[in-house]
């Protein structure tokens, strides 16, 4: 879900996504698999369908703005950078948060539970299991190589 966020921001919203240099929004990764998680629980309770989607979207609502408000918060304290800002929107709660946002995520969320999730589970179950581990060498270098030269760039901007 990282590397789908990532082609979306890019591709669709044209928009720079992240803040690793390779193709992944780890935020999306993160709030994919926490919805997945909750969604679990709430497929167990024992009311109907129509309450289950909605406790779906309120769930997917609070977490992911939650999400994106400390991450937004995160990625300004560490790299000093502002990768949205919601204070244009008419509902916003300061610079990470809208509540205009907070319904597309929780949209999203009933999208990826009922739509993404099925078809992914399908492709991946074909995938061989030694590229999961591929791909998670792939994600860790450049996580680290993205510290490193960010703080460099960083270091770079103090000294002049």
């Amino acid at each position: 879900m990282s590397f789908i966020g990532h082609l979306i921001e890019t591709f669709i919203m044209k928009s720079n996504s992240g803040i690793l240099l390779g193709w992944w929004t780890p935020i999306y990764g993160i709030g994919s698999i926490i919805i997945i998680l909750i969604n679990k629980y709430i497929t167990k309770l024992k009311i109907n369908k129509v309450s289950k989607v909605i406790l779906l979207f309120i769930n997917c609502s609070l977490i992911l703005t939650l999400i994106e408000a400390i991450g937004g918060y995160l990625i300004e304290f560490i790299f000093n950078i502002t990768f949205w800002d919601y204070t244009d929107y008419k509902f916003n709660i300061g610079k990470y948060i809208a509540i205009e946002m907070a319904i597309i995520w929780g949209l999203s969320g009933i999208i990826l539970i009922y739509y993404i999730k099925p078809l992914l589970d399908k492709i991946i179950s074909k995938i061989p299991k030694y590229f999961t581990y591929i791909l998670i060498i792939l994600f860790v270098i450049d996580t680290i190589a993205t510290l490193f030269i960010k703080s460099k760039i960083t270091d770079i901007a103090i000294l002049h």
